[in-house]
């Protein structure tokens, strides 16, 4: 089975991602993608490709190649971790994170294969207050 699809947007893709094994994930994603993506890890701050990238694209999930972020909508958080106040339209979405008890948060997902991609948080610049904190494993720049 290839799981890389041609999805450009939340739905497109023709792909029952939730069928996908393990092993078959780990034939399309390096150990670090793997952890993160579908086991819900986190890399070490400022060590990511793209927690300082600069470079003008569009941020696609590892995954599914959905698009994610736009590079205009990043910002240096200064947290070490790539950082967007808006995602590509429905793409991406968020629920309950409970996995550390005394702090709840909000698991950042894609919303076509639901890999998980980080966090979001109100403390993020206008024009939406949102600061989505994401894993560089998670996610494939295609620069413009």
């Amino acid at each position: 089975m290839t799981i890389k699809t041609t999805c450009h947007y939340a739905g497109a893709s023709k792909t029952d991602y939730s069928s996908i094994s393990d092993e078959e994930w780990r034939k399309q994603l390096t150990d670090e993608q793997l952890y993160i993506t579908r086991k819900k890890g986190t890399e070490r701050a400022f060590t990511g490709e793209y927690w300082n990238t600069k470079t003008p694209g569009t941020y696609h999930c590892i995954c599914c190649d959905t698009p994610l972020f736009e590079s205009s909508t990043k910002f240096d958080s200064g947290t070490g971790w790539p950082s967007y106040y808006q995602p590509v339209g429905n793409n991406v979405k968020s629920k309950l994170d409970l996995s550390i008890i005394f702090m709840p948060r909000q698991e950042v997902v894609c919303a076509a294969c639901n890999a998980h991609l980080g966090h979001v948080f109100d403390d993020g610049p206008p024009p939406t207050g949102k600061r989505y904190c994401i894993n560089s494993a998670s996610l494939k720049l295609k620069p413009k």
